[in-house]
């Protein structure tokens, strides 16, 4: 039999969690002195007590963690509360790392003030283009929203387009409003270069209009890391006597596999001040 302390101890667990599980009932004393009022634990719960921490770390509450421990849990039902909380561990995982993307993307881009090159910005003239598009909303123009909405939304236009017989004869264009509903919230276009009849009915064709003046600039990776670029591009427009007016388009010049290997033209639309 160990003391509490030592029991603690063996299980790498505090007293005072020890005490907080004999209160609600996940571990129970093997034996308790009925004079002192000491705590005594066998060898044999420290398996229970494993099983404790790591229902614990897992997420569960610990009404399920006793629900377990106690057999009231089937196996078949455990197997989809482990797989329900494995998809919720991978969701946040994925998250989290998307999050990270962007710290690091805004630290670029605060390291890098000052410091960008901006001979690379060229201003032109951008023509008509003729476009099948598919449009949704997102809830900021943040990259950490735009993301999760393009993305989907091309894969669903490229499926379209192939159901209909219509090849791409040209990169995509991705650009961007705000939207009717106000609030921050933007209406984003994931379209791609068609030779096709204008149409709205599966996907939409039009024709993009043209742009006067556009300043561009190349970014090369992938748009989760783009700030630093556009942000180059602003600096610039507004020191050589510029406006911009809209959001910047995007044309996927490249678009490897590889998503750092991507290539893409900013074009925002400017006029002199």
């Amino acid at each position: 039999m160990f003391t509490i302390g030592d029991f603690a101890r063996h299980g790498r667990v505090s007293v005072r969690m020890l005490r907080h599980y004999d209160a609600t009932g996940l571990l129970r004393p093997a034996h308790v002195d009925p004079a002192s009022g000491y705590r005594y634990y066998a060898a044999a719960q420290l398996a229970r007590l494993n099983r404790i921490i790591a229902l614990k770390d897992l997420g569960f509450t610990l009404q399920q963690v006793l629900d377990i421990v106690d057999e009231k849990v089937g196996a078949e039902e455990l197997r989809g509360m482990l797989r329900l909380r494995r998809a919720e561990l991978e969701t946040a995982m994925a998250a989290a790392g998307a999050r990270l993307v962007q710290v690091e993307a805004r630290l670029r881009a605060i390291e890098s003030e000052g410091h960008m090159p901006t001979n690379d910005v060229v201003v032109k003239s951008v023509p008509t283009v003729r476009v099948a598009e598919l449009t949704a909303t997102a809830a900021s123009f943040a990259p950490e929203d735009i993301g999760p909405v393009i993305g989907p939304l091309y894969d669903e236009l490229f499926r379209r387009l192939g159901s209909a017989g219509v090849t791409p004869t040209g990169p995509g264009v991705a650009y961007y409003e705000d939207a009717p509903e106000g609030g921050g919230r933007i209406s984003v276009h994931a379209a791609v270069q068609v030779a096709a009849p204008l149409q709205d009915g599966a996907f939409r064709v039009l024709d993009l209009p043209s742009l006067d003046q556009a300043a561009t600039i190349v970014h090369r990776g992938s748009m989760d890391t783009v700030l630093s670029t556009a942000q180059t591009l602003a600096h610039w427009t507004d020191a050589n006597g510029y406006r911009s007016h809209g959001y910047p388009r995007e044309v996927n010049l490249e678009c490897p596999e590889n998503r750092d290997d991507w290539v893409t033209e900013l074009q925002t639309p400017v006029t002199r001040v």
